[in-house]
């Protein structure tokens, strides 16, 4: 088992892998911000789905989630269409103006990684990838799981990490599957 220092350290360094979160975040066009971005890659990975679906996978509420479906479709990136299990409930998928600009923002990511990543081995990217889907399937699905007990909560003074390991293990590897989720929380 790590030492205490060790998680420590750990616990910096992935507080400080918010710095790559701002870089994905600096390469999205100007009209696509972090939550279209987030809605586009799981309407991509996905596929078709409701928005309450949707609002469950963003770990945002649904007028969080309105507000970036709103965005998309007048941009023409996705159509919404009644479900018909349920008529006032609707349907959202990519349309092929949004498969483009999904491409586009994962073309984006693949080429910032490779810039920022070129003097790293294809086994050490490989063994960043492996380290970061461990770490993320350690904490599990931080949308379902049980509040802490506030004794084990407070053991100690380590600063908290933000969960951003997914930019970059998602967008290392898989240029289908770009980016970044919203910024208030991302998706497990």
């Amino acid at each position: 088992m790590a030492e205490q220092a060790q998680f420590e350290e750990l616990a910096r360094q992935l507080s400080a892998v918010g710095a790559v979160k701002r870089d994905l975040a600096r390469i999205l066009p100007h009209e696509c911000p972090a939550g279209s971005a987030a809605v586009l890659t799981l309407l991509g990975r996905y596929g078709s789905m409701r928005m309450s679906k949707l609002a469950e996978l963003l770990a945002v509420d649904m007028s969080v989630t309105s507000r970036h479906v709103a965005h998309v479709a007048e941009r023409g990136w996705i159509e919404r269409s009644p479900d018909p299990a349920d008529k006032r409930s609707r349907i959202l998928r990519l349309t092929p103006a949004g498969e483009a600009t999904l491409a586009d923002l994962s073309r984006r990511s693949t080429e910032l990684l490779t810039e920022r990543l070129n003097d790293w081995s294809d086994e050490e990217v490989d063994q960043l990838i492996r380290l970061m889907t461990r770490l993320r399937d350690s904490f599990g699905d931080c949308r379902t799981a049980p509040p802490r007990p506030a004794a084990a909560a407070s053991s100690g003074p380590v600063p908290a990490a933000p969960a951003t390991a997914t930019a970059v293990s998602s967008a290392a590897r898989a240029p289908t599957t770009p980016v970044l989720a919203p910024t208030t929380r991302t998706p497990a």
